[in-house]
């Protein structure tokens, strides 16, 4: 039994005897903290990585040696993956970054000048709202379309809130705090239709819901490597879809490419033009893996399996008295990713508690996503985050579903 008192957390009855950290020690870990990084990767990751380093390991594209072809070979293949899997058309559009943070970066500063105006919502994550917020510091007008208090984006207040300077349109395909799906292919419509590009934020989404850049009118796609597409950190990109005109987006940094070795000046070319200095094969090759993965196992197949789980989430945490729990409350609606508090006791405490006494691994606070919070009035505690991968089980979300419960009785006491 759990006792919260003055923000301290007192263990009343401890089982047999045992300390805490005996118990710890014995736990089978639950990880629930995908939205994060996902984990474990499946084998062939790790494989392909330890492949690159022991059998190929050269620089691509600075030599034509037979091991630096292999290497430009691997990078080569992860475009082509990536934009097959995306539905993205041309391989050499797909540009790679450490991450979704730097593509996002990478699209907004490349895209937006002063005078320019930008629309976004009200459940994004701070890789999009910061960017945007150091722009209009530089004179770019931004306008932040209201969101429901559940996370959801309404088409229609997007609409409304463009204006005859409009350029961009940026949105979060899913939320990282509630996982609320944004309605991204009624946004492509009304972006085509005003002329205006749009950039979709995959961070949460890529490998775990079905994008079709060409469907939904997608022309700038930034995701991540090390969430849902299963892949290494330090992995992601920004992919360019056929409307947007490369000469008309400055890159983050310039230097060496491998490329126009004679010029002192940046290739104009894409990728080239957005990828200088060595790249991270190694991640890439992991990458690569990931996203075969995911291919054959089938998003839609992953998709079912975590909408399962996501609703036994759900259902489990609502029937706990002192819980409540944020966001649609509908798993066709949402990602894997479920939010919510236990009356009487901090976000914090509960995630140490979880961790420490019952081997839950989540994530509590603000999620970078203050605005979000903002949106669910849950600013400025935040939440307790679980979130679910491909490699979760039923018997993982009981665990969790337990420990919840024995705390939100010790919450009450």
């Amino acid at each position: 039994m759990y006792i919260f008192v003055a923000g301290v957390i007192l263990r009343a009855i401890v089982r047999g005897g045992e300390s805490a950290g005996s118990r710890h020690m014995n736990t089978h870990l639950v990880y629930l903290d995908n939205a994060a990084t996902s984990w474990p990767k499946p084998p062939d990751v790790a494989e392909a990585m330890t492949r690159f380093l022991a059998e190929v390991g050269a620089n691509p594209g600075r030599a034509g040696h037979r091991l630096a072809n292999e290497s430009a070979r691997i990078v080569y293949d992860t475009r082509e993956a990536v934009a097959a899997l995306f539905n993205a058309g041309d391989p050499l559009r797909v540009v790679f970054t450490r991450n979704a943070t730097e593509a996002i970066n990478l699209a907004l500063k490349g895209l937006l000048d002063k005078g320019d105006h930008a629309v976004t919502t009200g459940v994004e994550h701070n890789s999009v709202m910061r960017p945007l917020r150091a722009l209009q510091e530089r004179g770019v007008e931004l306008s932040v379309a209201s969101c429901s208090p559940h996370g959801f984006v309404d088409p229609d207040a997007v609409a409304k809130a463009v204006k005859p300077g409009t350029r961009l349109i940026a949105v979060t395909h899913a939320s990282n705090v509630v996982g609320s799906i944004a309605p991204v292919r009624e946004i492509g419509t009304i972006a085509r239709g005003k002329g205006l590009c749009l950039l979709i934020d995959a961070a949460q989404t890529a490998g775990a819901l079905d994008i079709d850049m060409q469907r939904d009118n997608i022309d700038l796609l930034a995701f991540t490597g090390h969430k849902s597409l299963y892949g290494p950190m330090g992995t992601g990109g920004l992919v360019f879809g056929p409307r947007i005109d490369i000469s008309r987006i400055e890159p983050l940094t310039r230097g060496g490419t491998g490329s126009r070795s004679e010029q002192e000046t940046q290739p104009a070319f894409a990728p080239d033009k957005y990828e200088s200095g060595t790249p991270n094969v190694v991640g890439l090759a992991g990458l690569l893996a990931g996203v075969r993965w995911v291919r054959a196992r089938g998003v839609e197949h992953i998709r079912r399996n975590e909408m399962v789980l996501t609703q036994q989430c759900i259902d489990g945490l609502r029937a706990i008295d002192g819980v409540t729990v944020y966001g649609g409350l509908d798993a066709a609606r949402q990602t894997a990713t479920v939010s919510f508090c236990v009356a009487g006791v901090s976000v914090s405490e509960l995630g140490l508690a979880l961790d420490e006494d019952f081997g839950i691994l989540c994530r509590v606070g603000l999620h970078c996503a203050p605005v979000a919070h903002r949106t669910m009035g849950t600013f400025p505690g935040g939440t307790v985050r679980f979130s679910m991968g491909a490699f979760n089980t039923k018997r993982d979300i009981d665990a969790a579903l337990s420990a919840v419960a024995r705390l939100a009785v010790g919450a009450g006491a």
